[in-house]
């Protein structure tokens, strides 16, 4: 098998079905789909999801259920281990597949059997349809194996939608050392470009939506609590995310006898806009507090995270979202900050 789609699955079966229906590959012999749901209420629902694709779709589809709540990250492990592909290409449930890539990143991977990672591009969907393209660089770019490239890809590479690995090099670096953070893939993309070449494709792969409207009454397991929360991004949760990022640079760091941690903040702080904004609307008396605890994790480290707070204290988060929309639709990409 040439790839395996491995998608995390939790409690939400209509946006699951939404992204098996935008797989739509012509090299149906060259891929599979993983499916590992982690035992969550609407577990039955998700199971007949994917009965009915299997039912009524070409592409070989093994599902897994976990006997227990794992989290995401023992999840992401999981799905490399039961994973069969050559190359691992990740989808959270709610993400989907731009209309005719899956063909161009498995041509790709074809012609490029050297590489050890690929970083994508993705689409972002606001309301009315308006697409915001995260673009990072102007065309393909191949990169050495090393510090350099690690910390050139580390802040780019967060989102698990499409993220793409080869199994082979992966596997070593599967570990439950990072579980709670939701970024075991951050510490197997670091691994793995330190010691492999690898690139970023130039072409939009997977999207996602600016609305989180279907998360509202939702919900998540806090397995520290042993109960189910509101999926939903409260200031604990934001903070406890964000300093798993030192967690897993201070390990590499250790490591490899390097001195990575300060210089990806800092490349953390030039675009930090988005983890900042993401409070904004809770007002500015709890943003400030938010703001605040940035602080003390060392995330100030640029002069444009202090430019990102005033605006959206002065603006908003509507008007900063709508200006940085404009700015990278006149650029045609992400700034180079």
């Amino acid at each position: 098998m040439f790839a395996s789609i491995c998608i995390l699955s939790y409690n939400r079966p209509e946006l699951l079905l939404r992204l098996l229906k935008t797989i739509d590959t012509v090299r149906v012999d060259e891929i599979e789909v993983v499916i590992c749901e982690d035992c969550s209420p609407r577990q039955k629902e998700i199971r007949n999801v994917v009965t009915e694709f299997k039912d009524h779709h070409p592409y070989p589809v093994r599902y897994f259920e976990n006997e227990k709540n794992i989290g995401y990250d023992g999840t992401f492990c999981e799905l490399a281990r039961r994973a069969t592909g050559t190359w691992l290409i990740y989808m959270g449930d709610d993400d989907e597949f731009v209309a005719g890539a899956l063909d161009q990143v498995l041509r790709f991977l074809h012609e490029q059997p050297q590489l050890g990672y690929v970083m994508k591009s993705h689409n972002l969907i606001h309301g009315g349809g308006a697409i915001e393209r995260f673009r990072y660089f102007n065309e393909t770019k191949f990169f050495a194996p090393g510090v350099e490239t690690y910390i050139e890809l580390f802040r780019k590479s967060v989102y698990i939608a499409g993220f793409m690995v080869r199994r082979e090099c992966a596997v070593p670096y599967l570990t439950d050392r990072f579980n709670g953070t939701m970024l075991s893939q951050l510490y197997v993309l670091a691994e793995v470009v330190l010691r492999y070449p690898s690139a970023y494709l130039d072409k939009p792969f997977t999207q996602q939506y600016a609305s989180h409207d279907h998360n509202v009454g939702d919900v998540m397991f806090d397995r520290e609590k042993g109960q189910f929360i509101p999926r939903r991004p409260t200031l604990q949760i934001s903070l406890n995310f964000l300093k798993s990022f030192s967690r897993i640079t201070e390990f590499v760091d250790r490591e490899h006898g390097i001195a990575s941690t300060d210089r990806i903040k800092k490349d953390m702080s030039k675009y930090f806009y988005p983890s900042l904004a993401v409070h904004r609307e809770a007002g500015v008396r709890i943003f400030l507090r938010y703001v605040g605890e940035l602080n003390k994790l060392g995330f100030n480290s640029s002069y444009l995270y202090y430019i990102y707070v005033v605006l959206l204290v002065v603006l908003g988060k509507g008007v900063c979202d709508w200006g940085i929309f404009q700015i990278k639709r006149i650029l045609g990409r992400t700034p180079r900050l």
